[in-house]
């Protein structure tokens, strides 16, 4: 399933860069965390680098810590074949609040956190998106958490088995979702709300969510540990991160 030009024409890209990134202190007392460098490049360019290549040149980045150095650098994106322009959150909003300071002059809104390395297809879960008829589309990884103990398995406080560590999987958001500009309706000016939230909203509400599962590479750079595997992992293959 690959996007056309009118899916992507429709979309509008927001960027979320905002936080303060305190788990990557100290880097981030000097940087907002989309300006941390991964190679030679801040974490945001490698980003918009793989969005122009996927047709995406038209985004919004919402902005709070530090913004006028994410400004600075980026400016109105021409240098780096984007059309960029910003919204700015003069207190925190949350992961989904930022979105009432949008225009809506598209018609669906790929919502994707600052700090992402991924090779993840954002053509695909477009057209994705589109093709479900969705109201919202949440970009899922399935993730192998190793747990380091014995867990024993219990029931009204009787043995029922043992595992001696085993790895369990889980389907964990990405930080990106699609949203239809429908679902804007429910993020309310000047109001704290997360994106998980939004989307519970939705879904109480009878609206459609589908989750889109692609065999990607994805790492949230949120913790010095991840910093680090993401730095060896874009070194050694930086065009897996940067083309299509």
């Amino acid at each position: 399933m690959v996007s056309n030009n009118e899916d992507l024409d429709n979309t509008r890209v927001v960027i979320l860069a905002g936080g303060k990134g305190t788990r990557l202190r100290p880097l981030t007392v000097v940087f907002p965390k989309p300006l941390v460098p991964i190679g030679e490049m801040p974490i945001l360019e490698i980003l918009l680098t793989k969005l122009k290549n996927h047709g995406l040149t038209n985004a919004v980045i919402s902005t709070g810590y530090l913004a006028e150095l994410i400004r600075a650098i980026f400016g109105d994106g021409k240098k780096y074949g984007m059309n960029l322009s910003y919204v700015h959150e003069e207190s925190p909003l949350g992961t989904a609040g930022s979105l009432s300071l949008l225009k809506q002059d598209a018609d669906n809104y790929i919502v994707m956190n600052g700090d992402l390395l991924t090779t993840l297809n954002f053509g695909k879960m477009i057209a994705f998106h589109q093709a479900e008829d969705a109201d919202v589309t949440i970009g899922i990884h399935r993730r192998e958490v190793k747990i380091d103990f014995g867990v024993v398995e219990t029931q009204d406080g009787q043995f029922h088995g043992f595992k001696e560590k085993p790895t369990m999987n889980y389907d964990v958001s990405m930080g990106v979702n699609v949203l239809s500009k429908r679902v804007l309706e429910y993020v309310k000016p000047d109001t704290f709300f997360d994106m998980p939230d939004l989307i519970l909203k939705v879904h109480e509400n009878g609206g459609k969510v589908a989750c889109f599962n692609e065999d990607c590479y994805w790492l949230d750079i949120g913790r010095m540990d991840d910093y680090a595997q993401a730095q060896a992992d874009f070194i050694e293959n930086q065009s897996l991160f940067l083309g299509q």
